[in-house]
């Protein structure tokens, strides 16, 4: 496999090596002996989590605040843009973001570490996410910036996405810290 570094500090493009012919493909998604030779994904991940979404669909920028989640994630069906964003005001790469799209034909995967937000819109009709998680999901330590905050500056690939009602309403990173 190919590790591609990006601007942001421990945000990595996972490239996994794809056995493909005729008959189809093989890859293997995670083998934690490979994964853990490479800092940034030297992980105890505890939790897998799959969803889909249709196109249009924007979900984020979430994170959790007191039991961070590290996440490995790939897109099993269709293509989505993902978005990881340095929300820490103490970083050099504060405010920064990296962007890119994770489909079912390059197999992709996008390391975001904990302590960042995260986020994707559905460029496909459909689109499967799988998510490996470096800690449990905290319901009650979920928070959000707004997906259009204008000081992050997200070019999102797609003009009018659908976004719940929780995503809309979500302050943006200046309100967040105040």
């Amino acid at each position: 496999m190919e590790i591609e570094e990006t601007d942001l500090p421990g945000v990595v493009i996972v490239k996994p090596d794809v056995f493909a012919d005729e008959r189809g493909f093989l890859l293997e998604a995670y083998q934690a002996r490979r994964y853990s030779k490479h800092p940034a994904l030297d992980q105890d991940f505890v939790q897998d989590n799959r969803s889909r979404s249709r196109h249009g669909v924007l979900r984020g920028l979430h994170f959790q605040v007191e039991h961070p989640q590290g996440k490995l994630v790939s897109v099993t069906r269709g293509a989505v843009f993902d978005v990881a964003v340095d929300i820490d005001p103490r970083s050099p790469t504060f405010r920064t973001y990296v962007g890119v799209v994770l489909d079912d034909r390059s197999h992709h995967q996008l390391y975001v570490p904990a302590g960042y937000a995260h986020g994707f819109c559905v460029l496909s009709d459909e689109a499967d996410l799988s998510y490996k998680c470096t800690d449990f999901y905290a319901p009650g330590d979920e928070a959000g910036i707004h997906w259009a905050d204008d000081s992050i500056g997200i070019e999102w690939p797609i003009a009018a996405p659908i976004v719940s009602e929780k995503d809309r309403v979500n302050p943006t990173l200046n309100e967040y810290l105040r």
